[in-house]
């Protein structure tokens, strides 16, 4: 089952913390970022999509070192739809940081400033849709589908934040 399909089951499962509010206040924070960047719609999703593959990174490695309540901690304290540069600095060191602005700056042509203005923002969305998952009564424990589906651990690669929150906007009519 593919991350959207994880997300779409969160959100119709009264036991995990995913609702429509919450997928509508995330697609309205990207589409308010492209607003105030003047990017289009495909250059966000570049960025998006870049952004939510160091995000992953970060949170494997966070896995393999610390565990996964470890991983599943971070996300229940960073998950949201308002910026929060700790979310960023929990998540990245500074130097990973700076090699995150890069290389999203390369690929998408945005200057490394714009792309230091946006992580705020980006890195709590994103851990605000993987947290969509986690139970209701217990988010400490670690049976949430949609971030186990997001950091594969099947290791095919087969999943990208951009996609699903793509499919999230044409499902909601955003």
């Amino acid at each position: 089952m593919g991350l959207f399909d994880q997300i779409l089951g969160a959100v119709a499962n009264p036991n995990q913390q995913g609702n429509i509010d919450q997928l509508g206040s995330i697609i309205n924070t990207v589409q308010q970022l492209a607003g105030n960047t003047g990017a289009d719609s495909n250059a966000m999703q570049s960025v998006l999509s870049l952004v939510g593959g160091q995000v992953r990174t970060a949170l494997q490695e966070k896995r393999e070192t610390e565990g996964p309540e470890a991983v599943q901690s971070l996300v229940n304290e960073f998950a949201g739809d308002s910026p929060n540069p700790q979310a960023v600095n929990s998540l990245f060191s500074p130097a990973m940081l700076q090699q995150v602005v890069q290389l999203v700056s390369s690929r998408t042509g945005f200057d490394a400033g714009t792309i230091q203005q946006m992580l705020p923002s980006l890195v709590p969305m994103v851990l605000g849709v993987l947290n969509s998952g986690a139970s209701a009564q217990n988010p400490q424990s670690g049976s949430n589908p949609v971030l186990n589906s997001f950091l594969d651990s099947d290791g095919d690669g087969d999943t990208d934040i951009a996609d699903a929150m793509r499919m999230a906007s044409k499902f909601m009519g955003q």
